[in-house]
């Protein structure tokens, strides 16, 4: 098994910012797995939140490349078990390699991931679309420019209420609110009343990571779902968000990839809590991996290659939310520079 490497910076559209940061360029790390003449990929952004850079990536594969590159019939499963050991100081990395051997090990079975995992695809939810922090007046632009059934709309500024309030005047959407760890308490409790009347469907991630006696609080007074993203990384995690949130956003690179994603998911499931999977800023294959996954979701936020100038890979589609599959086995992604 042969592992190549690359590197991409992908540009947006526009500008993106949330409570913490603003960028117009996202550095990208692209894998390939390449075996009997058949490739599967993997993607890992950078991610200053998460201390993860390109560098860092790329550092902690090469280390182990003799290992990663012995060729292997393993389940996916199995393969990851092996090289979280290699890899449990660095997830984003790892992600990238279970993405890329878990589409390599559906492409040599001849199936796509969902059929490989059995499961049917026939009420997938639709992805929202997601409308960056800006002016008010740039973010109805933004919102006009992608009409769109469901905007996942982030906020965290002074002026929240009043975005939401305009926003609303020129559609009839859905509204999915996430604060990025932006608010306290009080503002939630206060927010969720006047963001419910606005058509919001919930909040995601209000308070900060740690706070869990104050999200414990808004799970119990919250007129609105509260959905858990930065207090759920890891599998660990999901018991923790037990009694704490309503739902849980599961994102494949801070897990750690698809394999420990998907169970992440049953085990949400099981403790009757909404399942969502959100995304990075990332290019079509790391997108295409997250849609096999839609069949156990309730929500999921899969536009991060929809906010880019240019993508670099073929693969799932999206039109006006719906998700269509690539006719390629695996995720049923590739790379445009490699056809």
């Amino acid at each position: 098994m042969e592992l190549i490497i690359r590197t991409f910076d992908l540009q947006l559209q526009h500008t993106f910012s949330i409570s913490r940061k603003s960028i117009n360029t996202q550095p990208t790390v692209i894998i390939e797995l390449k075996s009997e003449g058949i490739s599967g990929y993997g993607e890992a952004t950078s991610n200053p939140y998460y201390n993860v850079s390109v560098n860092t990536i790329i550092s902690d594969l090469e280390k182990i490349r003799p290992i990663i590159e012995r060729d292997s019939d393993r389940t996916p499963e199995i393969y990851w078990k092996q090289m979280h050991m290699h890899l449990k100081d660095n997830l984003f990395a790892l992600c990238a390699l279970d993405v890329a051997y878990t589409d390599l090990y559906a492409r040599k079975k001849k199936q796509k991931l969902f059929q490989m995992w059995n499961y049917t695809i026939t009420n997938n939810p639709l992805t929202d679309y997601t409308i960056g922090i800006d002016t008010i007046a740039k973010m109805v632009i933004k919102m006009k420019q992608k009409p769109w059934p469901i905007y996942k709309i982030k906020l965290g500024t002074s002026d929240d209420i009043a975005i939401v309030t305009e926003l609303r005047k020129h559609t009839n959407a859905i509204f999915r609110i996430d604060a990025n760890c932006g608010w306290s308490v009080s503002e939630s409790l206060q927010n969720a009343v006047v963001l419910k009347k606005l058509g919001v469907e919930f909040l995601e991630q209000p308070l900060a990571a740690e706070d869990w006696d104050g999200h414990s609080e808004l799970f119990k007074k919250s007129v609105l779902p509260i959905i858990a993203d930065e207090s759920c990384i890891t599998e660990t995690d999901i018991l923790k968000c037990y009694k704490h949130f309503h739902g849980v956003n599961v994102k494949l690179m801070k897990c750690g990839g698809i394999t420990p994603a998907k169970r992440m998911i049953e085990q949400a499931r099981q403790l009757g809590l909404k399942t969502m999977v959100g995304c990075m800023t990332e290019s079509t294959i790391g997108i295409s991996a997250i849609a096999h996954l839609l069949p156990i979701l309730d929500y999921v936020d899969m536009d991060g290659a929809l906010l880019l100038a240019k993508d670099i890979a073929e693969g799932v589609t999206i039109i006006e939310g719906k998700i269509i599959y690539s006719e390629l086995d695996g995720t049923g992604s590739r790379l445009y520079e490699v056809q």
